[in-house]
Order: structure tokens, then sequence, then C-alpha cells
């Protein structure tokens, strides 16, 4: 998963990936993800305890985004 976003110093974009009931997946909870920082045209996430997005394959997911004080432009599955 690629981003283009950006962030103020003081601010940061977290993403969750849920199932389709809206609950956290293990390793994809926003607790688990780092937070992401900085003004980048396309930076590929980076997921708790090693988690790929290639398991989810096939899944209904929902992603969720939070950002404080940041914008967030677009974004790419590879």
């Amino acid at each position: 998963l690629d981003l283009n976003f950006a962030t103020s110093a003081a601010g940061e974009l977290r993403i969750e990936i849920q199932d389709a009931d809206g609950q956290p997946i293990p390793g994809f909870a926003l607790n688990e993800t780092p937070p992401i920082i900085g003004n980048e045209i396309s930076r590929s996430v980076v997921f708790g305890k090693g988690a790929r997005l290639g398991s989810l394959q096939g899944r209904t997911v929902r992603l969720r985004f939070v950002l404080k004080d940041a914008h967030l432009f677009a974004l790419r599955f590879r």
C-alpha cells in the first residue's frame, strides 16, 4: 500500500485495516502500525509484526485512516 500524503511537523497519519464487520485485523490494527510523518508522493506503509497485505487477498476489508494535521491525497495497492 503506497500513500501520497503530507503532514505538518507535529502531524501524523495512521492506518488500520479492518475486517468487513469493522474489527481490526491482527497485525494491521491502529496501535500496531507506526505513525507516518512527512511529505511524500509514494511511501509504502509498514504494518506491525511483519504483517503483509498479500495475506488479505480475496477478503473484504475496510481501511481506517486517522489524520492529525495531515492530508492524504492518494493511495495505491501494488
